[in-house]
């Protein structure tokens, strides 16, 4: 009885911890990218994307890709916690377990490991890498709310059912609209501000995930 116990309660402060994690990494992830872009002259939030950071030409290069390894280390926590307080749920919570695991590995480690440095022409090898690795990150968290509504269903809760569908679609919308700084006109307007398309992103990315964090908190705390 007393080792079942002692279970549940390491199950329930593991879980706990991992929700943490991912509200300090989300927190931490726009805290961090405000006050070291305020040490890079000329970096523009709205116009310019999180990357430059983190590149070798950033004068705070090593600070930023040392916060993204951080990050991405929380994140992948989180994945393990999410995925021990909805195991009831079988292959959906696993799936989307491997969601937030990617996304911490992608654009978490991956972009703090590989800079986005640019040859003549061409991008070097470390900027494939970033944006391969980035990009996986990505298609996984936008893909997480559509899993989540299988996780977390209309009939348990409506409203996070709801809030599942407006930011699976906003994700869509907002991650399209990043992409617009691949087109050949780089004065459009849709162009030119990609920082605030990919920022806005991950503000409803990080939205989301803590509102996830919170619910698994309040669950373990009402047990």
């Amino acid at each position: 009885m007393f080792s079942n116990l002692n279970t549940m309660r390491n199950s329930a402060n593991y879980i706990i911890a991992s929700a943490i994690a991912c509200i300090t990494a989300c927190v931490g992830e726009f805290a961090v990218l405000f006050v070291l872009g305020a040490y890079y002259p000329g970096y523009n939030h709205l116009k310019d994307s999180m990357s430059i950071l983190g590149s070798s030409a950033s004068c705070v290069s090593e600070e930023i890709s040392t916060w993204w390894i951080i990050m991405g280390v929380l994140i992948i926590f989180f994945g393990t916690g999410f995925k021990k307080e909805f195991s009831m749920k079988g292959s959906y919570a696993t799936f989307a377990s491997w969601l937030i695991i990617l996304y911490g590995f992608g654009e978490g480690i991956g972009s703090g490991a590989f800079k986005l440095d640019h040859a003549v022409n061409r991008f070097i090898t470390p900027a494939l890498i970033h944006n391969t690795l980035g990009g996986i990150g990505v298609v996984a968290i936008l893909l997480l709310p559509y899993i989540m509504k299988k996780v977390i269903t209309r009939s348990e809760m409506p409203s996070f059912y709801l809030m599942s569908r407006i930011v699976f679609i906003t994700g869509i919308i907002t991650i399209l609209l990043f992409l617009f700084r691949y087109s050949r006109d780089k004065t459009n307007f849709f162009s030119l501000y990609k920082g605030l398309w990919q920022r806005l992103f991950m503000l409803n990315t990080y939205i989301y995930l803590s509102v996830i964090a919170v619910l698994m908190i309040k669950k373990q705390i009402a047990h």
